[in-house]
């Protein structure tokens, strides 16, 4: 299976079929569907045991991590979490059932989205959580989507990246909801396009290019990256920074959040890496791939 493929099907799928309350359907971090006189989003993820941590994580790593990502989603699209679902099938005879529930409710008691319902399966396999999150959409500015990105716009991005895998953070993270709202709140319809960096700076930025129509120029002296990140290679590939990639109108000023300028949105198709040679490297594959 190829996950780019894949998603490629499911959207061309969807596309003319979805309508009324769905007013954002799949291609996006979240759907937006209205629920009576509300505009919710929706967001489902993943963790399996073997892929995205290793079986001895700590109960309560593999707990927030569950959460923190679907959490993360939220954020990317500019809103708060409001309620969490989590569909679990627990390996046979797994000891670790109560532990794991109450861990995985404190996380949601953390980012203020109560645990309200789920389900509970078993098998001869590994350890599969499925979290669903509801949230707002920011209360002025409204969702910001991945399309929504414009020739000229500068690209940034909030911390530092690569390595979170090989350091452990991917397990320790905390999702960018402060941070989206401050952005939202300060420049608004400013704030053109935005994606959670879960699979990698190159490939979600091929995501951000794709949906608005543009290309994305990075430039490698302008990345930030931790100090146990050797080349812009593994800052762009690495993912799991959940980090926000996001573009806005050119020459805005962002006073409100640390957040680095690394690129700009330019005529044509894909994400690209300008390294301080001068030489253009196309990265819009560079990055996690969730099926193998």
């Amino acid at each position: 299976m190829d996950e780019t493929e894949l998603l490629k099907h499911i959207y061309a799928r969807s596309e003319g079929s979805i309508g009324g309350h769905v007013l954002i359907g799949p291609g996006d971090d979240c759907a937006l569907v209205r629920a009576g006189a509300m505009d919710v989003l929706l967001t489902t993820d993943q963790l399996v045991e073997g892929r995205h941590f290793a079986s001895e994580t700590p109960i309560e790593m593999i707990a927030h991590k569950a959460i923190a990502r679907s959490i993360s989603d939220i954020a990317a699209m500019g809103g708060m979490p409001s309620f969490a679902l989590v569909a679990a099938c627990l390996p046979e005879n797994y000891a670790h059932a109560n532990a794991l529930f109450d861990a995985m409710h404190l996380s949601v008691q953390g980012f203020g989205c109560p645990l309200v319902g789920g389900d509970i399966a078993s098998h001869a396999g590994p350890l599969v959580l499925t979290v669903t999150v509801m949230g707002a959409a920011h209360e002025q500015r409204g969702p910001v989507l991945r399309s929504g990105a414009e020739v000229g716009d500068d690209v940034w991005v909030t911390g530092k990246l690569g390595g979170s895998y090989a350091s452990g953070r991917h397990l320790t993270f905390t999702p960018c909801l402060i941070e989206a709202r401050a952005l939202c709140d300060e420049l608004g319809e400013y704030v053109h396009a935005m994606i959670d960096l879960s699979d990698g700076a190159g490939r979600d930025g091929g995501r951000v290019a794709m949906a608005s129509g543009c290309a994305i120029e990075l430039d490698e002296a302008a990345l930030p990256m931790h100090q146990d990140v050797a080349d812009w290679q593994h800052a762009l590939g690495d993912g799991e920074d959940y980090e926000l990639f996001f573009t806005t109108a050119p020459g805005v000023q962002i006073n409100t959040l640390e957040a680095t300028r690394i690129g700009r949105c330019v005529e044509g198709e894909g994400c690209w890496l300008i390294d301080r040679a001068g030489t253009r490297h196309d990265v819009s594959t560079l990055g996690w791939d969730h099926s193998g």
